[in-house]
């Protein structure tokens, strides 16, 4: 019984520590978004906005309470790593003298690039007919996304993506700090990604050597598409796999590819970016 009380008391105090960081780092990075969206909107942003329709409040509502569940799931899938880690499951390492900062800086590449292949794949596959109204349907409820809809998911696909880290670990070993870096750059090129406004330069869109790296426009795209632009990070698999939207280049430079610019009355409607 006593061994019984300890493992809840130690499952407690980990899952809490984990419920305030994943639960946290959505609400820290949207939330923080949002009020620079706000703050800095009559500063040049209301003529980035991607698409000149609004999220209602009711899509915001809908946004933060199902990424508020996916961060509960999220806490509980860093719970269970931890006692992977605890149990010798998952590869991990205590310090530096273990392995030093060059491998922290190659790991942490490492999991980015593999994360963005996980992501497209999944990502392409939660799209099939089969598999869309059980994983999917709820993230694609906003067709117009803020930076709230980062989590907005299906609690399927919330599972699916959280298994990316324990299987990451089962063959990678990584420092507690990496995996925090991880994802932290999770989260903020998240909710960068569902944005509503491009927050990245628009010379990506004819960049030789940047062009590969994913804008707020490519995923926003997906939204309102329903079909391209399955990429995360980066535009390459999209690239490969001739699934990258054929006005994203021409969107990305600023010609909106629903035809129509951002309006006048935008700049009026700052407030609806925070709900």
């Amino acid at each position: 019984m006593q061994t019984l009380l300890n493992l809840f008391d130690s499952f407690w105090q980990i899952w809490s520590f984990n419920l305030v960081l994943d639960v946290g780092r959505y609400v820290v990075a949207a939330g923080g978004l949002a009020l620079i969206l706000k703050l800095f909107w009559n500063g040049g942003l209301s003529a980035r906005k991607i698409q000149a329709k609004w999220a209602s409040n009711a899509d915001v509502r809908r946004e933060i309470l199902t990424s508020l569940r996916t961060g509960v799931i999220f806490s509980l899938n860093g719970t269970a790593i931890v006692f992977g880690v605890i149990y010798g499951i998952f590869r991990t390492y205590p310090d530096f003298q273990t392995a030093g900062l060059g491998y922290l800086a190659i790991s942490l590449a490492a999991v980015i690039v593999t994360h963005d292949a996980y992501f497209y794949w999944t990502h392409r596959l939660m799209h099939h007919p089969r598999l869309y109204p059980y994983f999917h349907r709820t993230h694609h409820r906003s067709v117009t996304p803020t930076p709230f809809a980062a989590y907005a998911f299906d609690i399927p696909e919330a599972l699916l993506m959280a298994a990316f880290m324990p299987l990451w670990l089962l063959f990678v070993p990584m420092h507690a700090l990496g995996m925090f870096l991880f994802m932290a750059f999770m989260i903020i090129r998240n909710v960068m990604g569902h944005a509503g406004v491009e927050l990245m330069p628009r010379a990506l869109a004819d960049s030789r050597w940047f062009g590969w790296i994913n804008s707020t426009t490519h995923h926003d795209l997906h939204h309102s598409s329903f079909r391209h632009n399955y990429g995360l990070y980066f535009t390459w698999w999209d690239r490969m796999m001739g699934t990258e939207h054929p006005r994203y280049r021409e969107q990305l430079r600023g010609k909106p590819a629903s035809g129509a610019p951002a309006d006048a009355d935008n700049a009026a409607r700052p407030a609806a970016l925070a709900g």
